[in-house]
């Protein structure tokens, strides 16, 4: 089975990956379909209702583990530039979801444009074309200022701060978080070789099945270590995570340019970077009051949830890109 898969070219690997990824999902599927039709037993209703949360965080887990699966093979089946604007778009769609739940002003419109339009296309612009001295400083320093400087061209100073570091905040994650991903696909490394979709796949599976394994062991846990923030991130359930990630990390060495135990210590610093990133998230989703930045929250965006699926991923990319640009070049 090695030998067959050593044969193969790059292209044909990263496909025969996407098949199993295809397959795994359309089992879970079905057997999730047979477990909902299934006779339920007479239940009391505290039981009753904690099936129901179960079935529920079960269908959202599936719906958005088929649109990753199906965007992340989009973008690869379409080539780098297509792929490039692929994540464009969500990140369009994730800004707008932040935006929506962060009140504005008629002196914010400026800066709003300038967000979307101007510092949203530039920062892939330059991933595009590979210019990654200038793409990992554009945000943080000249985009920051930028907008800085449009907001106070819009007389307001009423809660000038506060309005600007929102939306910066909203850039940073949204923006140049999500930004890493295509950018793993334009790292050029002669340990790569045509690979550089591997490294999306391992950054996306070992982090989604942290955050997976970190939220079905916090089920039913009695003293959150963050109660005000998170009623499900508990310490323990945090290290189980981690170390799915991290073995799942060592098992899909052999795909990355990695020996197993950088594989490890790559994969811990993704989840951890990204468990921490999805802490944070909720942290600002209990400031503006709602449980979800989708349809599902009490406030009414219009958004669809896009960023609750991707949140842990727009922290844990540019903490894995940078890693791995410096390991390839040591």
């Amino acid at each position: 089975m090695g030998s067959f898969l050593r044969s193969l070219s790059p292209s044909a690997q990263v496909g025969l990956l996407f098949v199993l990824l295809f397959g795994l999902l359309a089992l879970a599927s079905i057997g999730f379909l047979f477990w909902l039709l299934r006779e339920p037993r007479q239940e009391t209703a505290d039981r009753l209702q904690a099936r129901q949360r179960l079935q529920e965080d079960l269908r959202v887990l599936l719906r958005s583990s088929w649109i990753m699966a199906v965007v992340f093979w989009v973008a690869w089946a379409l080539g780098d530039g297509m792929a490039t604007l692929l994540f464009a778009m969500v990140s369009f769609l994730i800004l707008r979801e932040f935006i929506s739940l962060s009140p504005t002003r008629r002196g914010d419109h400026r800066s709003l444009l300038l967000a979307f339009f101007a510092i949203l296309p530039f920062q892939y612009v330059l991933v595009w074309s590979r210019h990654f001295d200038l793409f990992t400083v554009f945000i943080p320093v000249y985009a920051f200022l930028g907008v800085a400087v449009v907001s106070a061209f819009g007389n307001d100073p009423q809660r000038f701060l506060e309005r600007n570091a929102k939306l910066q905040w909203g850039i940073m994650v949204c923006v140049y978080g999500m930004s890493h991903v295509p950018a793993l696909m334009m790292i050029e490394a002669p340990r790569l070789a045509g690979r550089e979709a591997f490294l999306v796949f391992f950054l996306v599976l070992v982090v989604q099945t942290c955050m997976l394994v970190q939220h079905l062991s916090a089920r039913g846990q009695q003293h959150p270590a963050l109660p005000g923030i998170s009623t499900g991130f508990g310490w323990r359930s945090w290290g189980w995570g981690l170390m799915a990630g991290g073995l799942l990390g060592v098992a899909l060495a052999g795909l990355t340019p990695f020996k197993p135990l950088m594989a490890l210590l790559m994969a811990l610093l993704a989840c951890a970077a990204g468990s921490f990133g999805h802490l944070v998230m909720k942290a600002i989703k209990r400031d503006r009051g709602v449980t979800s930045w989708g349809s599902a929250s009490r406030s009414v965006t219009g958004a669809s949830g896009l960023l609750d699926r991707t949140d842990a991923l727009c922290f844990a990319a540019p903490v894995f890109f940078h890693a791995v640009r410096w390991s390839l070049q040591t």
